[in-house]
């Protein structure tokens, strides 16, 4: 009879205390599926006389609730379970927070200069870290044999060859090159990147670190046009106070050449280590291209002219975040990352 079951049945599920997952959802499936014992009952219950239909009414519903609470109330602690007790965790500790992550200063400083100079319609152009010598050296004005070489020291992976000797980048320099060559003027670009010298590290000099390199290149263009160039994104980094000095340089691949200086943003000007107490802190090299460089490019000197500068982005973050060492960025120290936690974007 439908009663007898529905004791049968009540008995199984008030003995029935297991939380594991895998038997539960077998409970699950046995009582209250589609296809489970209740849906089985409640078909049979169809078939049975008025009658007996006011008395089995109320047993039966108060069957299908116990089932039903049954499986909750394990579930719930199933649920508590696999979060961890089974593995001997105190669920009740205060939970440990998220390590919010941050930007590498120089990847914030990269990011703000080329935003200054995109204000200036100046692109972002990229080439490879591994060079021939001909972008390298040779097409930027450096001869064979030049003792201009002899200012960058050069880690070199491949002697000789059809385009000459293949070595790690010096300088991003030869993304100009790369530009001019397969394009036609006007060119206005910014080349951001990793360059590489075989120097002692120090706490002002590494063997590897990053560049940023501008060129313009159209008709008519001038010293006057560098100069304004350089000082707006002097005061738009470092403030409208900076004062800016050029000196006279050499550069191979630009003629005139110069140096530029700023008034030490660490001091403000008044002397410190970091400047050499002299209160100006040379941050880049530029210079007019040199005419042999656009030849090299096949580009007519004789019709355009064009302006270049480059600059270390370490030396840039040092100034603005106050950093006096470069080995700091190559280190990966946690207490030195985290300061920046606050500037992440």
């Amino acid at each position: 009879m439908l009663q007898d079951k529905i004791t049968q049945y009540t008995e199984e599920i008030n003995a029935f205390s297991t939380a594991k997952a895998a038997e539960l959802e077998q409970f699950r499936i046995k009582f209250l599926g589609t296809k489970g014992i209740i849906k089985d009952i409640f078909d049979e219950f169809k078939a049975v006389s008025p009658e007996e239909k006011r008395t089995l009414g109320k047993v039966l519903n108060v069957f299908k609730q116990l089932a039903e609470s049954k499986y909750q109330a394990l579930k719930e602690q199933s649920t508590e379970t696999s979060a961890g007790k089974e593995e001997g965790l105190d669920l009740t500790l205060p939970g440990e927070g998220f390590e919010i992550g941050s930007r590498h200063p120089l990847a914030l400083v990269r990011k703000e200069i080329v935003e200054i100079f995109n204000k200036l319609g100046f692109i972002v152009a990229e080439g490879p870290e591994i060079e021939d010598d001909w972008h390298n050296f040779s097409a930027l004005n450096f001869p064979e044999e030049h003792p201009a070489r002899d200012m960058q020291d050069t880690f070199f992976i491949k002697k000789g060859g059809e385009k000459g000797d293949i070595a790690l980048r010096t300088h991003t320099s030869s993304v100009q090159v790369r530009m001019m060559e397969s394009g036609k003027p006007p060119f206005r670009a910014i080349m951001p990147g990793r360059v590489y010298r075989n120097e002692a590290i120090s706490a002002r000099a590494h063997c590897f670190f990053h560049q940023v390199e501008g060129l313009y290149v159209d008709e008519n263009v001038s010293f006057a046009d560098l100069k304004q160039t350089l000082f707006y994104f002097v005061q738009e980094m470092y403030g409208e106070g900076t004062k800016v000095r050029f000196r006279p340089s050499y550069f191979p691949f630009t003629e005139p050449s110069a140096e530029m200086d700023i008034s030490c943003t660490i001091c403000k000007g008044a002397g410190c280590q970091f400047c050499k107490y002299s209160g100006w802190v040379e941050i880049l090299g530029c210079g007019m291209v040199d005419p042999n460089v656009l030849e090299n490019c096949g580009i007519d000197a004789k019709k355009y002219s064009g302006f270049a500068f480059g600059m270390g982005i370490e030396r840039i973050t040092n100034l603005k975040f106050e950093i006096k060492d470069l080995r700091l960025f190559s280190e990966n120290d946690v207490r030195f990352l985290k300061q920046y936690k606050t500037t992440l974007i």
